[in-house]
């Protein structure tokens, strides 16, 4: 009977592959990544530099290693979309968003994936394609989520403001994946409907971390609102919290893990913020609007061949 050399290196390097799967589920990293890697150097196919690539990426943080694996693994044309997916993050990371827009396109006709849907919808955004990234946020998104908070600041940026107002009082505290509440309140003051920003501020006041561009926002919406002295009130209240963070700072013993010059940065950096508080409530008053900050958020997932875990199959030639 003749021996098909191909089929062997097949069948030990799928060994191999499930062998590093079984590792990396057991949290055994380094016996599995040297197994992926071996994958590779007995078999440069789509399964083995997909698999490696994608470890590389997002287990050693090691963007050009990844990038070079996943681009020799496009190019052999593979019918996967894992491929596409995971190159399309790769220059999401690096910013380089018609490359990744022009990846996920091919991913999703291959296969469409809300993970997908959502990285198109970044790069759209950043390449000022705000009607189709608004719709892409929409189609990958669920009950008050990230992605669909993302839709509703499209929809801001287009101007369509009913839209967006009719969207966001779906909006619920209840949903599984809630966005979270200043996140609400500030798309309420970029429409201008400061009362609504103001009661979802008020919920998120004790529990969220006090930073000038929400905080900001706040007080913008009360003086917006005829609430000087609330306003001031808030902003007092923050000024005295970063007053006691500047005196822990202060007492903060120093290690290898935290030099000197780690906290000295740190306290320069609470002094200014505290600085920044105390210009709000007349820099406000004058006229300033606070900005709000958004951000954009990557959307991944397991593309690992044959992961068992998430009854990934095999790649199919």
């Amino acid at each position: 009977m003749e021996v098909n050399i191909d089929q062997i290196k097949g069948i030990r390097y799928l060994s191999i592959n499930l062998r590093a799967i079984e590792f990396f589920e057991k949290n055994e990293y380094q016996e599995a990544l040297k197994l992926f890697q071996k994958a590779v150097e007995q078999s440069r196919n789509i399964q083995s530099l997909n698999n490696l690539a994608w470890i590389y990426f997002h287990e050693e943080c090691n963007r050009e290693a990844a990038l070079k694996l996943i681009k020799e693994a496009v190019d052999l044309n593979p019918k996967s979309h894992f491929p596409f997916n995971l190159l399309g993050e790769i220059y999401i990371e690096m910013e380089m968003w018609q490359l990744a827009s022009d990846a996920l396109h091919q991913s999703i006709s291959i296969q469409s994936s809300n993970e997908a849907y959502n990285n198109l919808a970044i790069a759209n955004y950043h390449l000022g394609h705000l009607k189709v990234a608004s719709d892409y946020f929409l189609m990958c998104s669920n009950k008050s989520d990230y992605a669909l908070y993302s839709h509703v600041k499209c929809l801001i940026e287009l101007g369509r403001n009913e839209q967006a107002l009719n969207r966001l009082a779906t909006f619920s505290e209840e949903d599984d994946e809630f966005v979270g509440t200043v996140e609400i309140a500030e798309l309420y003051v970029e429409l201008g409907y400061f009362e609504e920003a103001i009661q979802w501020f008020e919920k998120g006041w004790e529990n969220y971390w006090k930073t000038p561009d929400w905080v900001g926002g706040y007080a913008y919406a009360l003086i917006k609102s005829d609430k000087p002295n609330l306003a001031r009130d808030h902003i007092n209240e923050v000024i005295q919290q970063k007053v006691e963070d500047i005196r822990e700072a202060k007492e903060d013993i120093c290690d290898d893990d935290w030099t000197e010059g780690d906290k000295e940065e740190h306290i320069r950096e609470l002094i200014e913020e505290k600085r920044e508080y105390e210009n709000m409530f007349e820099h406000i008053s004058s006229g300033y609007i606070p900005q709000m900050k958004y951000n954009t958020s990557m959307s991944t997932s397991c593309y690992l061949f044959e992961c068992e875990r998430h009854n990934h199959s095999k790649y199919q030639e």
